[in-house]
Formats: structure tokens, sequence, C-alpha cells
């Protein structure tokens, strides 16, 4: 595969969910794939949205929430195309994602983001992310993939995206 059309697949997941999806992912389009993961692990109690004293709460209840990660070891250069993946919290993307975009220089590349969700859709979450990613104007319209995603499914849709 030729450095321009190398994909990579990065994501943040919290109890699985997403990790599982992005693995789907990552096979159907043959990318790499590189978890997003937090310095501080997230324990249940920290996860707990019924809790406003929770770590994910109180993160969420702040936009300037930067949830620090373990490394900035994305080699982010490499690629021509990087999908970003999360569940949805609060409806948005969690705050550990704009961390991540923070963290990397994103010039010329194509974003896409992807989601797992409960009970929500992507709603505004590309817009909320990309002052997080001033660097690219490339954004493309992402995809929730709840349940079990098909490689099938995946691969219909990745070509349609004209990445290459």
């Amino acid at each position: 595969m030729s450095t321009r059309r190398k994909l990579l697949v990065a994501y943040f997941s919290a109890s699985g969910v997403t990790a599982k999806a992005a693995g789907i992912l990552a096979d159907a389009a043959g990318a790499d794939l590189y978890e997003i993961k937090p310095k501080q692990p997230y324990s249940n109690a920290d996860l707990d949205w019924m809790n406003k004293e929770s770590r994910s709460s109180k993160e969420m209840e702040n936009p300037a929430s930067r949830p620090a990660i373990a490394d900035n070891g994305a080699d982010i250069e490499q690629y021509a195309a990087i999908f970003i993946g999360f569940p949805i919290w609060w409806y948005i993307a969690p705050t550990i994602i704009n961390t991540f975009l923070e963290s990397y220089d994103f010039s010329g590349k194509k974003v896409i983001p992807f989601a797992t969700s409960g009970s929500s859709g992507l709603g505004k979450t590309a817009d909320m992310l990309r002052p997080s990613c001033p660097d690219t104007t490339i954004w493309i319209p992402g995809k929730l993939l709840n349940g079990n995603p098909s490689k099938a499914k995946l691969e219909e849709w990745i070509s349609s995206l004209n990445l290459y």
C-alpha cells in the first residue's frame, strides 16, 4: 500500500463497544489500529453518568476539560486519512477526543469520525470537534457503528468515501 493510501483507525473505548467496532472497521479498511488510552484509566465509578460527581460527568460538564492521554505515539504523519472513533457521551464525543486531536498535526489529512451510542446519533459531534483540529479542513461525514457492523457494509461505506 502506498503512503498516500495509508489509513488509520484511532479510537477511544471505555467499555469495549467502540473497540470492537474499531477493529471491524480497521479490518474492512485495511487500516492500522491505534487505541487512544487515557493516562488515568476510567473505573466503573468514573463512568457513572447518573452521578453528577463522577469523573466523566465532570469532564463532560466542562467543555475545556482535556483528560491526559497515555502516550502521543500515533505516527499521524504517515496516514492520508484517519478514522476517529469514540462512544457518544452526553450527545457528543468524550473530551479525551479533543485531547487527541489537539496533540497532533492533521494538516492535509482526511478526518472521518465514527461513534457508538446507546441512544443518540452523531448530531453535531463533528462540528464540536473541528475547533480541536484546526489544521485540517477535510472533515468527511461520519457514521454511527452500533451493534455488530458487518465488514461488507463497512467496506461499502469506506468505498463511498473516496479516500484515495
